[in-house]
């Protein structure tokens, strides 16, 4: 799913608060990475919070971009995200970073004593009736926070439907309702789409503000709120130079071909009257 695991991880965030691992979003990420975070050695970064990680808001240079090789590259890659400089203060400016999700993985591993797959497996993916598959590692042997997570259009469908359902599957509670609430409320403005929220990205689309997880190439889950559907889309997950353009067109097509027939007035009586009303009418109009 590319960046789209972004959303993922910040599900696991929110369960693992609930469980009480983590105490809140306002936890100062230091607690975690004494060893690089110190009064001596990085005073200036005390303030960064889970919650900053979440909404890309840590103030660290993005690891992303220009700097995601090096990163990918290095031998410690939390070590490498957080000696990332500081370049604005934590909590005021949005500065895309795979590494922040990344530190979130991390973070996930530290408090709960379980790797970042086997938490998600126990607590996530179990419960909505499918198991983790590959996952690649840090050096260090972290599961790659926001990047590669591996799932079907069909479980990526079911995972859209948990947030569309206030965190319940299957009769069961397996996100709390307060974090599928958070999740979906902006925290953030971005060049890219309308906003951000914890992993996920606000889009205007056929005039609704939609939350999406967004991953490289076209991989996307499109939560609709006001019309009770999920919309899941996987594309070339390597498009080269056609990026821009193919992922334009995409969105056009959510928009155009899914959302705006959805809303349109015929729609809209049809499914008030019923299947049975829909048939007669294709007969009579077909004739």
């Amino acid at each position: 799913m590319k960046s789209a695991s972004k959303s993922v991880i910040s599900a696991l965030i929110g369960i693992a608060i609930e469980q009480g691992y983590i105490d809140s979003v306002n936890e100062p990420i230091a607690q975690y990475f004494p060893e690089y975070i110190s009064d001596q050695s990085n005073a200036d970064k005390l303030n960064i919070t889970i919650e900053n990680l979440l909404t890309m808001q840590s103030g660290l240079e993005t690891t992303s971009n220009r700097n995601y090789g090096k990163w990918v590259l290095s031998d410690n890659w939390v070590e490498f995200a957080i000696n990332q400089p500081l370049v604005a203060e934590p909590g005021t400016r949005m500065l895309y970073s795979t590494g922040s999700a990344h530190l979130l993985s991390a973070i996930i591993t530290r408090a709960t004593e379980l790797d970042t797959k086997s938490f998600a497996q126990q607590n996530l993916v179990s419960q909505l009736g499918y198991s983790m598959s590959y996952w690649s590692q840090d050096p260090q042997g972290v599961y790659f926070g926001g990047n590669d997570i591996k799932m079907t259009p069909r479980q990526m469908l079911v995972f859209g439907e948990l947030y569309l359902n206030r965190g319940i599957y299957d009769g069961r509670q397996v996100i709390s309702e307060q974090w599928i609430q958070l999740s979906h409320r902006p925290h953030a403005r971005s060049p890219r789409g309308q906003g951000r929220y914890y992993g996920w990205w606000l889009r205007d689309l056929a005039g609704m503000l939609v939350p999406v997880a967004w991953g490289y190439g076209g991989q996307l889950i499109f939560v609709v709120e006001p019309l009770d559907l999920v919309v899941v889309a996987t594309l070339d997950s390597t498009p080269g130079g056609t990026h821009r353009g193919h992922l334009a067109r995409l969105y056009d097509l959510v928009e155009r071909q899914i959302l705006l027939q959805v809303t349109s007035p015929l729609a809209t009586i049809f499914a008030k009257i019923g299947q049975h009303a829909f048939d007669a009418y294709q007969a009579l109009t077909h004739r």
